[in-house]
């Protein structure tokens, strides 16, 4: 089935709706004061499992359904939501909605009409936790962790999880849009603790995407366990970070999560139409070195961040946001978008039907450079070479960000000499991007388990660059 069908059958059908009750619903709401209405129904089946010491420590499964229904007049959004779908609850948070505008007569809704994608499919519309029993996905978990202890006897304790979710979503606009998503999500996540002399370090990794628990190979699960152990052992050896103003080189993919706090989120829409960006008003300024080239991308198929429609019925899109320095564009929802007199880029996401859609990043990267990342690691002096990142923050009205390193070498005279650990990235996001001085060829994307946080609202995303020089930058360390 198609997802339109396959969203019929779920949100509707089963409530006697039909599309004719969603036009009177949104035409009840149209007022002379209200420019546009929306309806999002929403479906999601998750399931989490979690294996420690070789035991089932937790499982568990959620289901949801609801509605939300939004009207929109000028900058002023009315907002229900309501986990009954029947006709009745409908228009009873439509009515709850009107409140925004003066009264007036109701208008007419153009015919409900579903648009096909200009491109071809990133996702099929499956089910992702029915790709597997539930004693495989135990089996799947014990095998990876029995992976991780053959590797090195100082592998003490392993914890591995599972989770899968199923989401059907569904958007009626006042303009006449109709469109449908069926969105598969599944992530396998691994944390190891190695052992030795009394001290302990641990290490992580995993990925997934919008696919089913079949993605999981054992040779990507051997993978997993290889990377995890291996990061935990290195910190075993490393040495205190020295702290101080220096060249530092970020690994290709995930650390590209630093791209998408310290700078991604300070292209967003509404930072900007409020002037509270440090990106506000700077359309055609250069705003980085030359050579860097940022885009935020939902059409990749497969990828945890990517979407076919977001959730205000736009199709996923390739948004150039930094071109060879130059700022281009900003990432829109509709509501922005239609206040700064720009178009929607399809960049509309919510958490769930019982939240507002914001613009939000999908999977947002730096596009390569022409470097080999050998060459970028052998032109540093003395400087850290950050492979692999943990957490971060940052204000995103000032652009400032503190990450931590989670795995990370010393570099002399172009050489790695010793692991370093305790290290942290100090730095404003608009500046670092004017200190990138080298960009490899070498672009990867993350493993797929980026979560990003915005107003209470979590969403999964991608994230992903090339090897990067960045000269001059504040590494915070323990010496």
């Amino acid at each position: 089935m198609d997802p339109i069908s396959i969203a019929k059958a779920t949100l509707l059908a089963p409530f006697a709706l039909e599309e004719e009750d969603l036009s009177r619903t949104l035409g009840s709401m149209l007022t002379h004061d209200v420019d546009y209405a929306d309806l999002y129904f929403q479906y999601s089946r998750s399931e989490g499992w979690s294996l420690e010491e070789g035991a089932v420590k937790s499982g568990s499964f959620h289901i949801e359904q609801g509605v939300g229904i939004r009207a929109i007049s000028g900058e002023k959004t009315a907002f229900a939501y309501s986990d009954d779908i029947h006709g009745e609850a409908l228009q009873q948070a439509a009515r709850a909605t009107r409140a925004i505008g003066r009264s007036g007569q109701e208008a007419t809704c153009p015919l409900l009409r579903a648009k096909p994608h200009p491109a071809a499919p990133l996702y099929a519309p499956q089910d992702p936790l029915s790709t597997l029993p539930d004693e495989a996905k135990v089996r799947l978990l014990e095998r990876l962790e029995g992976m991780a202890r053959r590797i090195d006897p100082r592998v003490v304790q392993v914890m591995a999880s599972l989770a899968g979710e199923y989401e059907v979503v569904l958007v009626a606009r006042s303009d006449g849009g109709f469109q449908a998503d069926v969105r598969p999500l599944v992530r396998v996540s691994l944390q190891v603790i190695a052992e030795q002399g009394g001290v302990r370090e641990q290490g992580s990794a995993g990925g997934g995407g919008r696919c089913g628990y079949d993605y999981f190979s054992d040779t990507l699960l051997e993978g997993y366990a290889h990377q995890a152990v291996q990061q935990a052992l290195l910190n075993l050896e490393a040495r205190p970070a020295p702290a101080g103003t220096m060249t530092v080189v970020l690994g290709s993919g995930w650390p590209g999560i630093l791209l998408h706090e310290a700078i991604g989120h300070g292209l967003e829409g509404d930072f900007n139409r409020k002037g509270t960006s440090a990106f506000s008003g700077r359309i055609g300024q250069r705003v980085a070195a030359a050579g860097v080239t940022v885009v935020d991308d939902g059409t990749l198929p497969g990828r945890r961040g990517s979407l076919q429609w977001d959730d205000e019925g736009q199709p996923g899109q390739c948004t150039p946001l930094i071109e060879d320095g130059i700022l281009r564009g900003y990432l829109q929802d509709g509501l922005n978008a239609r206040l700064m007199k720009m178009a929607p880029t399809g960049n509309g996401r919510r958490e769930s039907f019982a939240h507002l859609p914001l613009p939000r990043m999908t999977n947002t990267y730096m596009r390569n450079g022409n470097r080999p990342p050998e060459e970028i690691i052998a032109s540093i002096d003395r400087g850290i070479y950050a492979v692999n990142f943990g957490g971060g923050q940052v204000d995103i009205t000032s652009g400032k960000f503190v990450f931590s390193m989670s795995e990370a070498w010393w570099v002399e005279n172009g050489k790695c000499l010793y692991p370093v650990k305790g290290a942290t990235l100090i730095g404003n996001g608009p500046d670092v991007l004017t200190r990138v001085s080298m960009i490899g060829h070498d672009l990867a994307l993350d493993p797929g388990v980026g979560v990003c946080g915005k107003e209470g609202q979590s969403v999964p995303v991608g994230v992903g660059q090339p090897t990067l020089r960045i000269d001059g930058l504040t590494v915070g360390g323990t010496i």
